[in-house]
């Protein structure tokens, strides 16, 4: 039985109509399952470049059924992430806001008409279901953590505390024990305090990031206010007691460095949420008696509180999903809709998730390498892994591209940024080369399974951290070998790498072994700031040439920047990603002076403006489709002063995703 999950709006990527902010559509993703297995899963902000795209999952769909050779019309099931009734009623307050759009469709058939409108194929309405979005965390997880039994806690914007059990017909059965409704939201409680440290929707892993650098006794007093644990692992919020923060604290502004009061502040809220979830798991251990925990929703992304769970032991095991947040629900929903047909014993722990585009062969990779000669050189090695391990360990920042992408929100060896440990420069050489403007932002460590042990304090059997999802004490004699993914507590978020699940990133840190004596790379995700992780060999091209990476690795392919000519530079093909629109107004401004402003805007973020040059609203207004920059040039008729500037001005957009070069 082959199903297919799916997550996110339904505008297209060019669009801004069916969609607002408060729906919460972000993490679109599309999941293909056959028979309970894992073909093809990938989110859509991959294929689309939009962070956290909250637009319809159409190229992830694409890529699904691409990677299992069929059509829209072979898939048994098409489930979608939400009930139809909560989707039913968005759909009414879009009609109550837009009633120009008329009262066409409900859920169910509007989902039907945007596939076979998008997909050019009919697509029968019976084959879609619609399910409960905090059930798809829950089955998603509990799945594939491998227990027959276990505590399933979600926290999102509407969790639950369930108890999952696996039948004999293979399928997961839920037993709800606990509802929490927004009103019990730890999104929500952060949400009331983030103002204060200068974040907004979606920056509650700043937060995060934040926390260890302050003191939560400075707060403590007044945030234990904002909430009270009740009997039973229940708890109330009164977030309106949060205003009181104004008499303590100068809320940071945009772009200015927090000082220690939002560091302490931060503190207290990490401590807060962490006592609140230990809180709820301390009463159902011991009212259940479950000795296995999973965790998933939006805030199980905190890897703090989950260390923090996994410390207290009061799990014999703990299993977090890679991609617990909303992406994931995508699986859910396709494991859900495939228990129609159930497989019997059903699916055992998962090992890894590199279920996204691959790299492609050597060929493929040496071919793509070659369109971008003039920007790029590049040579193929006999012992990739060795190469790279010499290069990191003389002081290089590497991208790493290799097989499959990872599906979650963390790079697991695939698609990474890695360096030396050793020195505290390269971290803040990652964070340059990378645009990263936070100074608290934490880098992870990847350290071979047979090693972790000796370098870090596990909690649990190195296999539980294999998917970065917790935090992990350093042993207190190594602090000094890794100070590059030390956090100032003394931690790290941990990835260990075993041979069986990726050989190749297992051959790289034994590699870097050999010649440091140290098992341990700092590693991040292949991604400048302002942009999701790359997917496609191409992808990591224009963000090894547009970062500060010294070297890109792609298959046994070792890649290096040289410096383009004009000729080269002129003869790249530029053309405006379908998410941003081209704007000049005239109106009055400051001191009601009329004057013409040029700027960019996009279709997923109605706040967004880019003030460009008039000279380049020009330049981009009269692309058609695809240009080169020569033949842009050309119609601007500008001296070689003026098309410099230009140039400049159009490499700046590029790096900041605002216009796609290619050649």
């Amino acid at each position: 039985m082959l199903a297919l999950g799916l997550a996110g709006g339904l505008d297209s990527v060019h669009e801004e109509f069916l969609d607002s902010p408060e729906n919460y559509t972000y993490d679109a993703a599309a999941v293909l399952v056959e028979d309970g297995k894992v073909i093809a899963a990938i989110e859509e902000e991959r294929l689309n470049r939009i962070k956290r795209s909250n637009k319809f999952p159409l190229q992830a769909l694409r890529f699904c059924l691409q990677q299992a050779g069929i059509r829209i019309q072979d898939i048994d099931r098409i489930a979608y992430y939400v009930n139809e009734e909560a989707a039913n009623m968005l759909l009414s307050r879009l009609y109550l806001t837009k009633p120009e759009i008329g009262r066409r469709f409900n859920a169910r058939s509007l989902l039907a008409v945007t596939l076979g409108r998008l997909l050019q194929a009919e697509v029968d309405p019976a084959k879609l279901c619609f399910f409960q979005h905090k059930l798809m965390h829950a089955i998603g997880v509990a799945d594939h953590s491998g227990f027959d039994e276990s505590l399933v806690l979600i926290i999102d914007n509407s969790g639950g505390v369930y108890h999952g059990r696996r039948l004999q017909n293979g399928s997961m059965s839920l037993d709800s024990l606990a509802a929490m409704p927004p009103s019990k939201s730890l999104g929500r409680f952060c949400e009331a305090i983030l103002p204060f440290l200068g974040f907004g929707q979606l920056e509650e892993y700043k937060a995060m990031m934040l926390a260890p650098y302050g003191d939560p006794a400075t707060y403590d007093p007044l945030v234990k206010t904002f909430y009270e644990l009740l009997p039973q692992g229940d708890y109330v919020f009164h977030l309106e007691r949060a205003f009181a923060l104004l008499d303590h604290i100068e809320p940071r502004r945009k772009g200015s460095d927090p000082g220690q009061a939002h560091k302490d502040l931060a503190a207290s809220l990490q401590r807060a949420m962490e006592d609140i979830v230990l809180h709820v798991l301390q009463h159902y251990r011991h009212a259940t008696g479950l000795k296995q925990l999973c965790i998933a929703g939006g805030m199980a992304e905190n890897s703090a509180t989950n260390g923090r769970v996994l410390d207290s032991h009061l799990f014999d095991q703990v299993f977090v999903h890679p991609a617990a947040y909303d992406s994931g629900c995508a699986l859910g929903a396709a494991l859900l809709a495939s228990y129609e047909k159930p497989v019997p014993n059903g699916n055992g722990r998962v090992h890894h998730v590199f279920w996204g585009t691959d790299a492609g062969t050597d060929e493929c990779i040496t071919a793509e390498l070659q369109k971008w000669q003039g920007f790029i050189q590049f040579e193929k090695t006999q012992n990739v892994a060795h190469h790279a391990a010499k290069l990191i360990a003389e002081g290089a920042v590497v991208g790493w591209i290799q097989g499959r992408t990872e599906f979650g929100s963390h790079a697991l060896g695939n698609r990474n940024v890695l360096a030396d440990p050793r020195s505290i420069q390269s971290g803040d050489r990652v964070k340059k080369a990378l645009s990263i403007r936070d100074s608290c932002w934490p880098f992870s460590a990847a350290v071979l399974k047979e090693d972790a042990e000796e370098f870090f304090q596990l909690a649990a059997s190195p296999e539980s951290f294999q998917f970065k999802t917790f935090m992990a004490k350093i042993q207190k004699d190594k602090h000094n070998a890794l100070p590059a993914i030390a956090h100032v507590d003394g931690t790290a978020r941990l990835h260990t790498v075993s041979r069986e699940t990726n050989p190749r990133y297992w051959e790289l840190i034994k590699a870097f072994k050999d010649i440091t004596g140290i098992p341990v790379l700092l590693n991040t995700s292949l991604n400048r700031d302002n942009e999701p992780m790359v997917a496609t060999l191409e992808d990591g091209i224009v963000t090894f040439l547009t970062s500060g990476l010294d070297y890109l690795i792609a298959g046994d392919c070792v890649a290096k920047k040289c410096t383009p000519t004009r000729d080269n530079q002129l003869s790249l093909m530029v053309s405006l990603p379908p998410y941003v629109k081209v704007f000049r107004s005239k109106g009055y401004s400051e001191r009601q002076k009329s004057s013409t402003r040029d700027e960019l805007r996009t279709s997923y973020d109605t706040q967004f403006r880019r003030k460009v040059s008039p000279e380049m609203s020009g330049l981009l207004l009269g692309i058609d489709q695809r240009m080169s920059v020569r033949e842009l040039l050309q119609k601007t008729g500008t001296d070689e002063q003026v098309e410099q500037a230009l140039l400049a001005e159009l490499n700046q957009l590029w790096a900041e995703r605002l216009i796609e070069m290619r050649p």
